[in-house]
C-alpha cells in the first residue's frame, strides 16, 4: 500500500462519507413532516390560492370563544412579514368579535401593506361579527357567498356586577332600555316600574356606554369613507343601519351578502359552486378543525402561528 493510500485510508474511518463527496442538504425529519403535514397542506392550499387571483392571501380565524383582542398584533405581524410593499392583499376573516381598538389596530396594520394604489379585500367564509364586521369596513370589497354573514354594529362591554363576575353587555340594546324606560317616566312620572329600572342604571355606566356607542359610529364612518368611499351621506346612513337595534334585535343576527349589498356594502358574492370560493370553504374548514376552544390562528403560504 502506497503512503498516499495509509493517508487516505486513515483518514476516512469507517462510517465517513467518501472523499470528495456533496453533503447531504439538512431537510425536514420524516417525523416533523408527519407531525406537522395538515399545516404543510393548508399552505399548499394557500399558495395554489394565490396563484390563482394573483394575491396575497393572510387568514384570521378564530375558534369559538375566542375574541379579537390587543395581542392579535403579534400574529398580524407575523402574517404580514414576508408581504411586500403596495400588494394586493385577501384577508379572510372568521371572529366573532371583540375589542374594537384592536380592531381598528389590525385593519390598519394591513393597509400599510396594501399601501396606495392596491386593493384590500376581506373574505367571511362564515361569520365576521360586531368588531369582526368593522373589520370588513375597512376593505374595497367583501367577498361573501350563502354561507357568509357579517353583524350588527353592537359592542360589548365587559362590568362587574358586584359580586365578583364579569359580565358582557350589549352596549346599544343597555341604551335603547335605558331611553325606553326614560321615555315611558317622561311621558307618566309615577310609573313604578319605569323609576325602578331607571334606578338600577348607573349614570356613569351610561356615560361609557354611550361615548363606546360614538366610538364605534366613529370607526364605522372613518373605515366607508377611506376605503369603499361612498357618498357622505350614504356612508353615514350605512354605519346607522348597522347598529338599529330595532332592524337588527339580536347581537347574533345575521347579515346576509343579500343585506350587506342593500346596506350599500361593496360586496362580490360567489356562488357555492364557484371554484374559487370552493378553495375559500375548503381552507377554512382545515383551519377551523385545527383550533381549540379560545385559539386563534394566523396563516399564510410562509407562517402559521396559534395563539
Amino acid at each position: 500500500m502506497s503512503s498516499n493510500e495509509t493517508e487516505q485510508t486513515k483518514n476516512n474511518m469507517p462510517g465517513d462519507d467518501p472523499p470528495n463527496s456533496v453533503p447531504l442538504p439538512i431537510s425536514k425529519t420524516p417525523l416533523y413532516q408527519a407531525l406537522n403535514a395538515a399545516r404543510y397542506n393548508r399552505q399548499l392550499l394557500i399558495k395554489q390560492i394565490n396563484e390563482k387571483t394573483g394575491r396575497v392571501l393572510i387568514c384570521f380565524v378564530c375558534a369559538p370563544g375566542a375574541l379579537i383582542n390587543r395581542d392579535d398584533t403579534l400574529g398580524f405581524v407575523e402574517m404580514l412579514h414576508n408581504v411586500p410593499p403596495n400588494s394586493d392583499v385577501d384577508l379572510l376573516l372568521h371572529t366573532p368579535g371583540g375589542d374594537i381598538d384592536a380592531a381598528e389596530k389590525l385593519i390598519s396594520l394591513v393597509h400599510k401593506k396594501v399601501g396606495t394604489g392596491k386593493q384590500l379585500r376581506v373574505i367571511v367564509p362564515d361569520f365576521a361579527k360586531s368588531a369582526g364586521t368593522l373589520m370588513t369596513l375597512g376593505a374595497h370589497k367583501i367577498v361573501m357567498s350563502d354561507s357568509s354573514e357579517l353583524g350588527p354594529i353592537d359592542p360589548q362591554v365587559s362590568i362587574d356586577d358586584g359580586r365578583g363576575n364579569r359580565l358582557n353587555h350589549s352596549v346599544l340594546s343597555f341604551l335603547d332600555a335605558y331611553q325606553q324606560h326614560a321615555d315611558e317616566l317622561k311621558n307618566n312620572p309615577n310609573d313604578p316600574v319605569a323609576r325602578m329600572m331607571l334606578e338600577k342604571l348607573d349614570p356613569a355606566t351610561i356615560k361609557v356606554f354611550e361615548q363606546v356607542r360614538h366610538r364605534a359610529r366613529a370607526f364605522a364612518e372613518d373605515q366607508l369613507n377611506r376605503w369603499m368611499q361612498p357618498t357622505r351621506e350614504t356612508f353615514s346612513k350605512i354605519a346607522s343601519d348597522l347598529m338599529d337595534v330595532a332592524r337588527w334585535q339580536s347581537h347574533g343576527q345575521m347579515i346576509s351578502s343579500q343585506d350587506a349589498e342593500q346596506l350599500g356594502l361593496e360586496v362580490e358574492h360567489l356562488a357555492p359552486t364557484d371554484e374559487l370560493w370552493r378553495m375559500y370553504w375548503q381552507l377554512y374548514c382545515h383551519q377551523r378543525l385545527a383550533l381549540k376552544d379560545r385559539e386563534r390562528l394566523f396563516e399564510t403560504d410562509y407562517a402559521s402561528a396559534v395563539l
